[in-house]
């Protein structure tokens, strides 16, 4: 099946924000997405590498920023 991978990492991106928290001064969320849609986030800046043992990844400010418009365009009333 063909899809646009481009919005599946719009999707992913905004869900993370419902599951960001603080650790150790930084804003990690849980990655428990696609691993395809999670390797393009790391790719395009928004996150921390994800192939690593940590059941968490780092969101960078810019990945913070994005989440947060896309969840309010795709999710909020």
């Amino acid at each position: 099946m063909e899809y646009d991978k481009n919005k599946v990492d719009e999707a992913v991106l905004a869900l993370l924000h419902l599951n960001f928290f603080g650790h150790r001064g930084a804003i990690r969320a849980w990655k428990g997405f696609d691993w395809d849609a999670m390797d393009r986030l790391y790719e395009k800046g928004y996150i921390s590498d994800s192939k690593s043992k940590a059941k968490s990844v780092i969101v960078t400010e810019e990945g913070q920023t994005a989440a947060e418009e896309l969840f309010k365009r795709y999710f909020c009333t």
